[in-house]
Parts: structure tokens; C-alpha cells; sequence
């Protein structure tokens, strides 16, 4: 298994809520950069996309808030690809800053013929990209993937 890059970028002062907070919202954006740096480094790239017409949708999503943090923090993303199918892709992301776990993201993708709006296989370098990357068989995916939301 090869590890994917870290996604690494500042909270902004436009990203701070009314509690002088990170806004919920910028956490999603944060993740969904880190997602994009994913399919770049896996070969879903802006090149592959406008040559295929295909892309990763986002189907599903489950982020938890752990740690406020503040205007200028350095953020840092992690990805684990935690299991993947012919057309799907389970990702689970982890922002950190120095070292405090402030949020997770678990998602859901799925590969996308954008012109026909119906899913599709992963063309094989991708495939095979997805494999290398991929938690190997017996390691354990994060104890909270699959967690749902209750009271």
C-alpha cells in the first residue's frame, strides 16, 4: 500500500463564522480539496476529466466536528481509501492542526459518465491506482467509518 499525499492549506478570515470559529461549511470545502488532491494523485485528474467526461460524485457524506479551531490555522488532511468497487469509492479524511484532531469526513463516490449521468467502471490505470492505495486486507479502517448519527 502506498501512502496517498496529505492535503495541506490556511484557514482563511473569510471562513470564520460568527462564534470566531471555522464555519462548518469550510470544513466540507478543506475536504473536498483534499478529495480532488485524491483523484489527481489516482488519475482522475482535471486532464482525465475534461478527455473521459467522467468524474467522481460525491453520494454521500458524513463529517464530524471534533475541535474548533481559528482564523490562520494550518490544516492538514489525510486520506485512507478504505474499500473500493469497479465504480465506487469509500474515503475517509482527517483534519488535523499541530497535531489535534479537529474533524473527520467519511464519503462515498461514485465514478461518473457526466454525459450520460450514470456510473461507470473505473478505467484500469485508475483501478489499479485505487489497489495500490487502498487499506490492504486485515488492517483495520478508522473506528468511526460507519458510524450514523443518533441521539
Amino acid at each position: 500500500m502506498s501512502v496517498l499525499d496529505s492535503y495541506h492549506c490556511t484557514v482563511q478570515p473569510n471562513w470564520i463564522d460568527y462564534n470566531g470559529h471555522l464555519s462548518e461549511a469550510y470544513y466540507v470545502l478543506a475536504f473536498g480539496f483534499a478529495t480532488d488532491q485524491v483523484m489527481d494523485g489516482l488519475g482522475l485528474d482535471a486532464a482525465y476529466r475534461s478527455l473521459s467526461g467522467c468524474s467522481l460524485y460525491t453520494v454521500e457524506a458524513h463529517v464530524r466536528y471534533l475541535a474548533e479551531t481559528g482564523e490562520g490555522a494550518a490544516l492538514t488532511i489525510t486520506t485512507t481509501i478504505v474499500d473500493a468497487g469497479a465504480k465506487k469509492l469509500h474515503l475517509a479524511h482527517e483534519m488535523r492542526s499541530g497535531g489535534t484532531l479537529l474533524a473527520t469526513e467519511e464519503l462515498l463516490a461514485l465514478h461518473v459518465d457526466s454525459g450520460t449521468g450514470r456510473s461507470i467502471p473505473f478505467p484500469k490505470p485508475v483501478a489499479t491506482a485505487i489497489i495500490d492505495h487502498q487499506l490492504p486486507a486485515g488492517v483495520i479502517a478508522p473506528d468511526w467509518i460507519g458510524r450514523a448519527v443518533s441521539l
